[in-house]
């Protein structure tokens, strides 16, 4: 079994929700982590953990983070981290892949399937090897309990139900199991 870590350095977690039904607030997480352990070389068998900080959210706006922050939305102070855990990912095409899991928010647990690009592996420096991945994917807020929303003057709403999730993520060999002789 291999095993392969995020590189925070070299990846973002983005998402981005429609604002007044006519524009895109989109924001990050800034503290994260997650690993793979695979046993093939493109990745078809991986099992992959991920969770991030709550609390490291930003939209680069502070009054929205506080509030995105807050009950109404991910209430960080009772639930910190955000995470995914694998529980299958289906080989679409040599660079295709969908991934299958948990993702627990705010203390909800629910099925998401993400598709996931697999950028291939290179040598990188030092004698380490790097792995990158493009993984889309979009989730309803209201199903993890981040039902706050308000409506405008015009009776439209002001938060869109549908987030959409981006990770572009850089990963580094940690470890390769040594094959029985």
């Amino acid at each position: 079994m291999t095993t392969w870590k995020i590189d925070p350095a070299h990846s973002e977690i983005n998402f981005k929700v429609k604002h007044m039904m006519v524009s895109n607030v989109r924001g990050n997480f800034d503290k994260f982590d997650a690993t793979i352990e695979t046993s093939k070389e493109d990745f078809s068998d991986a099992q992959i953990k991920f969770e991030a900080d709550v609390n490291s959210l930003s939209t680069r706006n502070e009054q929205r983070d506080a509030h995105l922050k807050s009950a109404d939305f991910f209430d960080a102070e009772n639930h910190p981290k955000m995470t995914f855990e694998s529980t299958s990912v289906k080989k679409i095409s040599d660079y295709e892949m969908q991934a299958t899991g948990n993702l627990t928010l705010r203390g909800v647990t629910k099925e998401v399937t993400l598709d996931v690009i697999y950028n291939g592996t290179v040598s990188g420096f030092g004698d380490s090897t790097v792995a990158g991945f493009e993984v889309r994917g979009k989730i309803y807020r209201f199903d993890f309990g981040l039902q706050w929303n308000a409506l405008t003057e015009a009776g439209g709403i002001v938060v869109s139900n549908e987030v959409k999730i981006e990770i572009l993520a850089e990963f580094n060999k940690v470890n390769q199991a040594v094959k029985a002789a």
